[in-house]
C-alpha cells in the first residue's frame, strides 16, 4: 500500500511540472504576439532562459519518473508475478498462497487480488475439467512382448472444496502423482496379466474402464477431491513383425468372414424360397380350405332344404294318412251301425229279387243260396206264405 501511495505522489508531481510547463509555454506565445519596449526584450530574454531551464528540469524529472516506473511497477503490476502486489486469478481456477514456504488456507476466487511481495507466492488452481495426456508408456505383456501406448487422455477435475488438503498433501504437482505415475502403473499392471492378443484386440475395448476404476479407485480412498471423468486409450504399437502376423491373421479372418456371410446368403436364399413354397402351399391350402367350406356349406344347405321338404312330404302324408284312417274309422263305425242283420237280408232278398233265374228243387247248389240265410229267412216268413212259395 505505501508503494502505491509513493507512486501516485509521483505520477501527481509529473502532473504538476508539466501543467507548469505548457501554462509556461502558452503565456509565451501570447508575448511574442504583442511587442514591448527594448527593456522589456531584456527581460522577455531572461525570461525565457528561465523557462527553458525549467522545461529542462521537467524533461529530466519525467525521464527519471519513466525510469522507475520501468524499474520498480514491472515488476509490481505485472499479472501474476510471484514479487509482485497485484495478481490476477484466470477464470476456472483459484488462487493459493504460501507465506514463507507454509501453505496458507486462503482460497481466492477468479479476479484480481493483493498479495504481499517477497514474503507470499501465489499459484493458480484449475478447479474445471482438464485433459491430462500421458505418452510414450511402455509395458510387456503376459508373454513377454514389448508394447508401447504413444497417448493416453485422463480427464479429470479437481473439486474447488478439497483444493487446500489436495494441495497440502500432494502439492501443486498431485496430478504427476494421481494421473501420470498411477496411469504407468495401472498399464503395466493390466498388460502383465494379459496376452498381447487379448491387450491389443480381445480386451481393448474394456482398458479405459478399467483404468478409470483403477485410479477412482485409489484417489477416492486417498485423494477424495479428485474425480475421474473418462479414460481414453489409443491403440498400442506393437513390433512390426507380430503387426504383420496379425495383419495376415486379419486377412485370413476376413476371408473366413467373407465365406460365412456367402453362406448366410445361400442359406437365407434357400430360407427364402423355402419360406416362398410354404407360403404358397399355405395359400393353396388355405383357398381349397375355404372352397371346401364352401361345398360343405352348399351341401348342408341342400340337406338342410331337404330336410324341410321331407318334413314338409312326412306331415303332408301323415295328415293324408289320419284323415284315411279317420275315414275307414268313421266309415267301420258307420258299417257297424248299419250293417244289421235285418240289412243284411234286404240286401240278400234284393239280391235274388234282381236275378233272372230262380232255381228250385231238392238238391239246389250250396254256392247258390246260403242255407243259413235263406234258413232265417224263411224261419221269419209266416206259413201261409211258405205255401204259396
Amino acid at each position: 500500500c505505501v508503494c502505491v501511495c509513493v507512486l501516485c505522489m509521483l505520477f501527481v508531481c509529473v502532473g504538476v511540472r508539466s501543467s507548469e510547463f505548457w501554462f509556461g509555454a502558452m503565456m509565451d506565445s501570447q508575448r511574442r504576439v504583442s511587442p514591448s519596449p527594448s527593456r522589456g526584450a531584456s527581460s522577455e530574454s531572461g525570461g525565457g532562459g528561465r523557462r527553458a531551464a525549467s522545461f529542462n528540469t521537467g524533461l529530466q524529472s519525467f525521464a527519471f519518473i519513466l525510469a522507475f516506473s520501468f524499474a520498480v511497477l514491472e515488476p509490481v503490476l505485472v499479472v501474476g508475478a510471484q514479487f509482485g502486489i497485484l495478481h490476477q486469478v484466470p477464470e476456472g481456477h483459484v488462487g493459493v498462497y504460501w507465506r514463507g514456504g507454509a501453505l496458507t488456507n486462503t482460497i481466492t476466487s477468479p479476479g484480481f487480488h493483493l498479495k504481499m511481495p517477497f514474503i507470499t507466492r501465489y499459484e493458480p488452481i484449475q478447479v474445471t475439467i482438464q485433459t491430462d495426456q500421458v505418452k510414450d508408456i511402455p509395458c510387456g505383456t503376459k508373454g513377454g512382448v514389448m508394447i508401447f501406448f504413444e497417448k493416453i487422455e485422463v480427464v479429470n477435475r479437481l473439486r474447488k472444496e478439497y483444493v487446500y488438503e489436495t494441495i497440502l498433501e500432494y502439492g501443486v504437482g498431485y496430478d504427476r502423482t494421481w494421473i501420470y505415475d498411477k496411469i504407468h502403473h495401472e498399464i503395466n499392471q493390466f498388460c502383465s496379466s494379459h496376452t498381447l492378443q487379448e491387450v491389443y484386440i480381445d480386451k481393448f475395448d474394456q482398458i479405459d474402464e478399467t483404468m478409470k476404476e483403477a485410479i477412482q479407485r485409489d484417489c477416492t480412498k486417498y485423494a477424495p477431491g479428485i474425480e475421474i471423468i473418462g479414460v481414453r486409450v489409443t491403440k498400442p504399437s506393437i513390433p512390426k513383425t507380430i503387426a504383420r502376423n496379425f495383419e495376415v491373421m486379419e486377412e485370413e479372418r476376413t476371408k473366413v468372414l467373407i465365406a460365412m456371410e456367402k453362406q448366410k446368403v445361400v442359406e437365407k436364399e434357400a430360407e427364402t424360397q423355402t419360406k416362398k413354397a410354404v407360403t404358397e402351399a399355405e395359400k393353396d391350402a388355405h383357398v381349397s380350405k375355404i372352397l371346401m367350406n364352401q361345398r360343405l356349406m352348399e351341401k348342408e344347405s341342400m340337406k338342410r332344404q331337404q330336410e324341410i321338404e321331407n318334413e314338409i312330404f312326412l306331415d303332408r302324408e301323415k295328415s293324408l294318412t289320419d284323415a284315411a284312417f279317420y275315414r275307414v274309422l268313421k266309415e267301420a263305425d258307420a258299417n257297424t251301425l248299419k250293417l244289421t242283420p235285418e240289412y243284411l237280408e234286404l240286401k240278400f232278398i234284393e239280391a235274388i229279387a234282381n236275378n233272372s233265374k230262380i232255381f228250385f228243387g231238392e238238391k239246389v247248389p250250396g254256392m247258390v243260396l246260403d242255407q243259413r240265410l235263406l234258413g232265417n229267412f224263411l224261419s221269419k216268413v209266416p206259413l201261409e206264405t211258405h205255401a204259396d212259395l
